[in-house]
């Protein structure tokens, strides 16, 4: 079994684990707000309705991305899994609109609260629960660069964060007999729900449009730096863009202008496999060869060399302004 096959049958097991374990938790928060009555309780009791939904699209998201790349698709599916962090951010975003506006309601008209140590005794066994459960998506889905489990283990692990803070106001709660507090920490749930929406939802716009990933880049151009032989003597035009785990480099190289185009091909070929895998980046690497026409002799270490203008001055690392910029005309 090939490694990638074998990543994709472990993303779909991770998957299918959050299903599984999201219904469990929404069943137990919901128990503890029909015991308690809290209508803060209620409102994480809708965050994990939203985790069992967005647990679904993420299951087919990294079943549809594991797909190989065909005609139709060049560059393979991996974007579906952009579009499942979106759509559990809205999805979130539409959970806290809904969260803030019962929780005006009950806070304009009271709420009656009962048992209130036991529905929060079950609440923080379930919070207790998404908590070792965020952690686990979010280990797997870098662990097997899979953007939606990724989302998903973020928006769990602020649930978690979540329940922790309404215990903790509802316990205040319970001390003080101020039954009005109940609706005000389910606000400010909803507000923080509206926030973790808003950021998936941007993040994922970024990607579907292509933004290029600073830290992406950043560690690419450091593996080339590494494992660059002296005949790759410049970097520029690189570009990047992610396709789900996948990502994708557009590069010029500048190599000797004696070399033949079977040895310049070779040579990018080669250098852009130990690139991507010393910086431990799945995906590929495009490269245009430009022969050096005489340009870079100042830091071409290249001894001895006939076609020599200039002695060897500067350094010769790739640097993150040349490599994204245009080359010399």
């Amino acid at each position: 079994m090939s490694t990638e096959h074998a990543e994709q049958k472990a993303r779909v097991r991770v998957a299918l684990l959050s299903i599984c374990a999201g219904v469990v938790v929404l069943g137990l928060k919901y128990v503890a707000y029909v015991v308690s009555g809290s209508v803060a309780l209620r409102s994480d009791a809708i965050e994990s309705i939203v985790n069992v939904v967005a647990a679904l699209f993420a299951m087919g998201a990294v079943m549809f991305a594991g797909k190989p790349a065909d005609r139709e698709h060049p560059y393979g599916h991996g974007k579906i899994e952009h579009f499942s962090a979106a759509f559990e951010g809205g999805l979130i975003a539409l959970a806290a609109a809904f969260i803030l506006i019962e929780a005006t309601h009950a806070l304009i008209f009271g709420v009656q609260l009962k048992n209130l140590g036991r529905g929060l005794a079950i609440n923080l066994f379930a919070g207790f629960l998404n908590g070792l459960l965020g952690w686990y998506l979010l280990h797997k889905g870098r662990a097997t660069r899979s953007k939606a489990l990724e989302a998903d283990g973020h928006h769990i692990l602020s649930d978690f964060w979540t329940t922790v803070g309404i215990a903790t106001g509802l316990f205040a709660v319970k001390l003080t007999g101020i039954h009005w507090m109940d609706p005000v920490m389910a606000m400010v749930v909803g507000l923080l729900l509206a926030r973790t929406g808003f950021k998936l939802v941007a993040e994922s716009s970024r990607a579907l449009l292509d933004s290029e990933d600073p830290e992406v880049v950043d560690r690419i151009l450091a593996a080339m730096n590494r494992v660059r032989s002296w005949d790759v003597i410049a970097v520029h035009e690189m570009r990047t863009f992610r396709s789900g785990r996948y990502t994708h480099v557009d590069a010029h190289l500048v190599v000797p202008e004696f070399y033949s185009i079977r040895q310049a091909h070779d040579l990018c070929e080669g250098f852009s496999v130990r690139a991507l895998r010393e910086a431990g980046v799945e995906g590929e690497v495009h490269t245009h060869v430009d022969p050096c026409g005489r340009l870079y002799c100042d830091r071409c270490p290249a001894e001895p060399c006939g076609i020599r203008r200039a002695p060897r001055t500067a350094p010769n690392a790739f640097t993150l302004e040349e490599a994204t910029a245009a080359g010399p005309a």
